[in-house]
């Protein structure tokens, strides 16, 4: 089974690894918030024994309407991020919307996040991957809502061609749309994906959304069940999943960006847990 390294890290991801957790906050509000939630969850998973990547936006291209909180922008952001990795010495996964991005992004961030919705554009997709393999990281691209399991052979094949071959990528599930506002979680898909030669990780948070259907705002902004998080990163786990991707808050109702579906940071402990009970379990 494929295994890929963060070498200046030395964390691996796949194969006989322990359980990686990509985690963090959606959207970076500020520094503080970004620091405290980051401090909270590498000595969670420290005390695991769970590798830990902490993940922020600093831009959230994709909303729902132009009144969304979208971050603080590349410049901004990128500066919040170095300070999080300096300051509490942990890897950043943050994602990417335009090519122009890719070369300050891959600077920052040892994990460069491509959106499902991006996932097939590839001028960004090759730029990605030519400026993150250039810099020492990896890429972790998020497979399309509209995209079966094996269709990411297509990405995954873009990747290497403009890389001379590199083995760089880890594949993310989350969730298929069928429309009418919500999302489907195929836990075969996991497998499928693995096939293809990538680590497969899965995005538990965004699988819960409810596209366009927070009741809130009459469908201006998105919705989600913030109680079936537990339930889909536990069930993809048990599936194979080779990492989890979760956002926190800690007041999770005030978050700015999907409240619905980040969960509350001071149940991280437990939830992460019990991930690793079950990973160790079907090990």
């Amino acid at each position: 089974m494929a295994q890929l390294t963060l070498d200046r890290w030395n964390i691996t991801f796949g194969g006989d690894a322990p359980l990686a957790v990509i985690a963090g906050i959606n959207v970076i509000e500020d520094l503080d918030l970004a620091l405290t939630t980051g401090k909270a969850l590498k000595a969670i998973c420290a005390d695991l024994g769970l590798p830990y990547v902490f993940k922020a936006s600093y831009d959230k291209a994709n909303r729902s309407s132009l009144k969304s909180f979208r971050g603080p922008g590349l410049k901004k952001g990128l500066e919040i991020l170095a300070e999080v990795k300096s300051q509490l010495d942990v890897p950043i996964c943050t994602d990417i919307h335009t090519p122009e991005e890719c070369e300050p992004v891959a600077a920052v961030a040892d994990l460069v996040q491509i959106p499902a919705f991006l996932c097939r554009q590839t001028d960004l997709v090759v730029a990605a991957a030519r400026a993150t393999h250039a810099a020492g990281g990896l890429l972790h691209v998020k497979k399309g809502q509209f995209l079966a399991p094996w269709d990411s052979k297509n990405i995954l094949d873009k990747i290497k061609e403009a890389t001379g071959g590199a083995e760089m990528t880890l594949m993310c599930e989350r969730g298929v749309s069928f429309g009418y506002n919500n999302l489907i979680v195929d836990m075969l898909g996991i497998g499928e994906m693995q096939k293809l030669g990538a680590p497969v990780t899965i995005d538990a948070t965004h699988a819960v959304q409810l596209p366009g259907a927070d009741p809130r705002t009459g469908g201006a902004s998105t919705g989600g069940r913030r109680d079936g998080v537990s339930i889909i990163a536990k069930s993809a786990v048990a599936a194979g999943a080779d990492g989890v991707f979760l956002e926190f808050h800690p007041d999770p109702d005030k978050a700015l960006c999907d409240p619905l579906s980040c969960l509350p940071l001071d149940g991280a402990r437990a939830l992460l847990t019990t991930l690793k009970a079950v990973r160790d379990a079907v090990r």
